[in-house]
């Protein structure tokens, strides 16, 4: 059934401007951003079966790319990327206040600083955190993006931003797209020469931070690396 088939108060933009957008459920929410739907779904349809292809639900729009949205039937670049804008929307109004003026004093408010936005990437995103003299967070850099186990960082890559950006130090991020924070061997050796690079150049690397899925590692808090 086509929305236009719908009782006119079961239609969502009626709905929601009689009761309130608060009263719409997620696929009729998402069917206001579709508008329309496809040659064999209604706009309601094609919505419902997008929430149900999400990596858990409805939290997997949060990392969801227009590529991966195009894959389900239906859905072209246009409505591809409308989804996924709300997505990076709604990601960016949640961090904001988070990051505004954010100070640095141990690897949890590290964590807090980037557990929603990582702990649901399919992909290792390596990132740098950089703090001025006093801890607060200047900015932040996406160093790499990998592939489902690893990714590629160079020292270079690391010190350009922070040298840039006049860094005092700096955190080292990155996610485990398996949920599971461990470090390998390879990230604790990556660690160990990016500190030593620090040392040569005058930037301080703090420590390492690993992201999982609601969890996180500290590589200085657990003792597979020295403070610097």
């Amino acid at each position: 059934m086509s929305i236009k088939q719908l009782p006119e108060e079961e239609r969502p933009v009626e709905k929601a401007l009689q009761k309130g957008l608060g009263t719409l459920s997620n696929g009729e929410l998402l069917a206001l951003i579709l508008k329309t739907g496809s040659s064999s779904k209604s706009a309601m349809g094609l919505a419902e079966g997008i929430i149900k292809s999400l990596d858990g639900g409805l939290p997997g729009l949060i990392s969801v790319t227009p590529q991966e949205l195009m894959g389900i039937e239906g859905i072209g670049p246009s409505k591809a990327c409308s989804i996924a804008a709300v997505g990076e929307l709604a990601k960016r109004i949640y961090l904001k206040p988070i990051r505004d003026k954010y100070r640095v004093d141990c690897a949890s408010d590290v964590a807090d600083f980037f557990m929603e936005e990582l702990r649901y990437e399919r992909k290792e995103h390596f990132r740098t955190l950089m703090l001025n003299a006093k801890g607060i967070v200047i900015g932040f850099e996406n160093i790499s993006i990998g592939g489902l186990t690893s990714t590629t960082v160079h020292p270079r890559e690391v010190f350009s931003p922070a040298i840039r950006k006049n860094a005092s130090t700096l955190v080292l991020v990155h996610n485990h797209p398996s949920g599971d924070p461990t470090p390998s061997e390879a990230d604790v050796e990556l660690t160990k020469r990016i500190q030593g690079a620090g040392r040569l150049i005058g930037i301080k690397v703090l420590d390492h931070v690993i992201i999982g899925d609601g969890r996180y590692v500290s590589l200085l808090g657990e003792g597979y690396i020295k403070e610097d």
